[in-house]
């Protein structure tokens, strides 16, 4: 059966992105890390995302996350290896993602037969999913799948998000999008970023982002307001079809029928932990 249109993107945004990315605003992750020893909220998030990789350096992260800067990076990795290695942040990752999982959502969404489901169905689309030219899929792939259902949702939510993300870095670059030109046009769109967390996040100062949006206004993608303009969201739009296009396999695979299923289960969950607090009101520009 044909996928509908945008029905696996809709899923994406819905269900699957920020049922992974619970963790990285969740003070159960701030303080799995302070046992390790890693109390730098950056640090935290890089070492949290780049850890499946192994103990890689400034370069590989800068690369493979695209919108961070370098410089920022480069202040805590690779010093943070010398701290925690890989495995121990990876299995504070996974406490901390069962923590904030089991607070957010409680024991009888978590024990339910739906989240089962949902668990299964997005296992099922991870089949579909290539290790080729995608780097924090391949190495996230590699780690063992958790048992408990919740986590099995939280683990393949995890390899569909870096599965589109990396095609997304392939769609970035031919659409001629840098860095921060990235993160600006997509907080234009009103699903990205604030400028404040931006700068917390990726480490981007205000002239940073003075400079992107010179360029994007000279470009035609942003008014002198700072909004998109008629080129700039067909810019943006383009973006995510190429994106689309490069993330078909595992919904397709999963089948039209499985992926509505995943939306809803998956959707209802996320509406769930959003509603319990799960990200700062002031995260979206």
């Amino acid at each position: 059966m044909t996928i509908p249109p945008l029905a696996a993107r809709h899923c994406w945004h819905a269900a699957i992105n920020p049922l992974h990315s619970t963790i990285y605003f969740s003070p159960d992750t701030a303080k799995e890390f302070a046992t390790l020893g890693i109390t730098d909220p950056v640090a935290v998030n890089l070492a949290q995302r780049s850890a499946a990789m192994g103990a890689v350096g400034a370069g590989s992260v800068t690369a493979t996350f695209y919108n961070y800067s370098h410089d920022h990076v480069a202040r805590f990795l690779p010093a943070v290896w010398d701290t925690a290695g890989p495995e121990q942040v990876l299995a504070a990752r996974l406490r901390a993602a069962d923590t904030t999982l089991r607070r957010l959502l409680g024991p009888e969404t978590t024990g339910s037969p739906e989240l089962a489901e949902a668990a299964d169905l997005a296992m099922r689309a991870t089949e579909g999913c290539t290790r080729h030219a995608r780097v924090l899929y391949a190495a996230h792939a590699d780690l063992p799948v958790p048992e408990e259902p919740h986590l099995r949702l939280w683990h393949a939510a995890t390899l569909l998000r870096e599965h589109r993300g990396d095609g997304h870095l392939a769609a970035l670059l031919l659409a001629g999008l840098d860095p921060v030109e990235a993160l600006l046009s997509h907080t234009a769109t009103g699903r990205g970023m604030s400028p404040k967390w931006i700068k917390r996040i990726r480490g981007w100062d205000q002239a940073d982002l003075d400079a992107a949006a010179d360029r994007l206004r000279a470009r035609g993608v942003l008014d002198a307001d700072g909004t998109l303009t008629e080129h700039g969201a067909a810019l943006r739009e383009q973006l995510e079809t190429d994106t689309d296009r490069l993330d078909a396999a595992p919904y397709e695979h999963l089948g039209a029928e499985g992926l509505a299923r995943l939306a809803e289960l998956g959707g209802a969950v996320v509406r769930q932990a959003m509603a319990a607090g799960a990200f700062p009101p002031d995260l979206r520009g």
